[in-house]
């Protein structure tokens, strides 16, 4: 890993991603099986997302008024 990684691009487990996003694991497992959240890198068994990647995925999931 690089020491001038930046923050936003972090990467996050399973667990810091469901308490960056406040839902429980199994939720997250669901929508990656369902295939509606943001692709994961593999490192060895483990599946590990960029924080920036989350942060997108999240944003693009706002509701738009009506």
């Amino acid at each position: 890993m690089m020491a001038t990684e930046s923050r936003s691009d972090a990467l996050m487990t399973i667990d810091e991603v469901a308490d960056y996003l406040r839902v429980p694991v199994l939720t997250l497992r669901w929508l990656r099986q369902e295939g509606r959240f943001c692709p994961a890198i593999k490192v060895g068994r483990r599946l590990v997302w960029q924080r920036s990647a989350i942060v997108e995925w999240a944003l693009s999931q706002r509701e738009i008024a009506s």
